[in-house]
């Protein structure tokens, strides 16, 4: 029996170039990069009533390239699930790895907001055409995030390790009403097909509210129970900024599309329409305030125990775009009421927003240069380079053992029609059989008779292949 060699061997022996370790190595985190990006120009465009419009071909080269990094992220992924199937399907079904999965999702509604903004006013595309991508996007959130939260819970997890990172399951769901209140932007509100934007909108933004302030809840118990998150779960608090903020801006600009379509179509009573504005208005500065706070209550801790590592750098995108929702509500209750030192708020979160994007890349283009994030050991990859020939050599192995269960049971019948006094090996030869592979990744050890395993298994230490 030949010995048999570490991966770690194996990997020195065999070149893995570094293209397969950067596909090997990807992963859904890769989406925050594109939603930071997108959150700067969300957050720019927020800008341009009260400080011109000369930023539109900044907020226009950024939506591009959240658009490159889009194509880039999903592209990679692809390849990945074709070359290693067993990596990508790993991704999907660790519990706790699929919660990043929804991240593409989300990166898909900031292009959603990017084409309104951008495609719309230079009539590339039509209204019809955003219609057909709201009701996609509201499908692919359903059928995304259902499933990935029966893998999440179909495991027990310990409250102790929570962070609020784990609501990017809901987080899909509840942006809908976000993209829903930009869609009513392009489409008239006379359209019947208005009213049912409006009615889908307020249906999934309070799903996705009050499911993530559920999580909320559990952080709040977690902070009581353990102190503050420190490493790289300290970025992962500014997540909880995101379901109020988004939900404060998106209750502000669907009552003011519900107080049109409302009226217009003699809806309820004829106050209905202003009742509804009036109470979202309310209701959303309530959560306005707790998403300030929530905010405050990440970045007062966060220096002190954040971990300056590179290797976690993709986990500090979280300081971008949870943020977009409150911010831009700053800009719009500074309408509502007309006060101007909102908007002068709004300016210089802006501004920080934009710093911090410019921090953020640099030192994830750093990162990636020198191998700490998106790069599988070279091990790693050889392990499911193998994948294919294993699976093969699984059936092979199979229809071997089947060949010597088969020859157990003529021998045990032989043997009952003989006597006792006939050895099995005598007649059929057959007392001890040796099975190994064709192949070197795999070896099976002597078998007998009485040892024939039913499900052979295989040794995840993989020789190199023979030359």
């Amino acid at each position: 029996m030949p010995p048999r060699r570490s991966l770690k061997r194996t990997a020195s022996m065999v070149q893995v170039s570094a293209l397969s370790r950067r596909i090997h190595g990807w992963s859904w985190q890769a989406f925050p990069i594109g939603m930071g990006t997108g959150a700067v120009y969300v957050t720019l465009a927020g800008l341009k009533d009260h400080w011109g419009s000369k930023l539109d071909t900044v907020e226009t080269v950024f939506f591009f390239f959240n658009l490159v990094l889009f194509i880039l992220n999903t592209t990679t992924l692809l390849l990945q699930l074709l070359l290693y199937p067993r990596q990508a399907r790993r991704l999907v079904t660790d519990s706790a790895k699929c919660i990043y999965v929804p991240l593409m999702l989300l990166s898909f509604a900031t292009i959603i907001i990017g084409t309104i903004n951008y495609a719309i006013p230079r009539k590339t595309v039509g209204p019809n055409f955003i219609y057909v991508l709201f009701w996609l996007y509201v499908g692919l959130s359903v059928g995304v995030c259902f499933p990935l939260l029966m893998i999440f819970f179909n495991k027990p997890h310990d409250l102790n390790k929570f962070t609020p990172a784990w609501a990017f399951l809901i987080f899909p769901m509840m942006l809908v009403g976000v993209v829903a209140y930009n869609v009513l932007n392009v489409i008239a509100l006379d359209e019947p097909r208005a009213l049912g934007i409006l009615l889908t909108a307020y249906a999934f933004q309070g799903l996705g509210f009050f499911m993530t302030m559920f999580y909320i809840c559990i952080y709040i118990l977690r902070v009581i129970t353990t102190g503050f998150m420190d490493g790289a779960q300290a970025s992962g608090a500014f997540v909880a900024c995101g379901p109020p903020g988004f939900t404060a801006l998106a209750l502000i600009h669907l009552g003011e599309d519900a107080r049109e379509i409302v009226t217009a179509r003699q809806l309820l009573t004829p106050m209905a329409g202003e009742i509804w504005y009036v109470s979202s208005v309310l209701a959303a500065l309530l959560l306005f305030g707790l998403a300030v706070f929530f905010f405050v209550f990440g970045a007062l801790p966060y220096w002190y125990k954040l971990h300056r590592s590179l290797k976690e750098i993709l986990g500090c995108w979280s300081l971008t775009f949870p943020n977009v929702g409150w911010i831009l509500a700053i800009s719009k209750i500074g309408d509502t009421f007309n006060i101007q030192g909102f908007y002068i708020w709004s300016l210089v979160m802006t501004i920080i927003m934009c710093a911090t994007w410019i921090v953020l890349f640099v030192l994830t283009a750093v990162a990636f240069w020198e191998g700490k994030i998106f790069n599988s050991k070279p091990e790693d990859v050889i392990r499911d380079m193998y994948y294919a020939d294993e699976k093969l050599q699984v059936k092979d192995i199979e229809r071997r053992l089947s060949v010597v269960e088969r020859s157990m049971h003529r021998i045990n019948s032989r043997h009952e029609r003989n006597g006792p006094d006939v050895t099995p090996h005598d007649s059929d030869g057959c007392e001890m059989m040796r099975m190994t592979t064709t192949r070197d990744s795999v070896v099976l050890p002597t078998l007998s008779l009485n040892q024939v395993p039913t499900s052979p298994s295989l040794s995840s230490d993989l020789p190199p292949p023979s030359v």
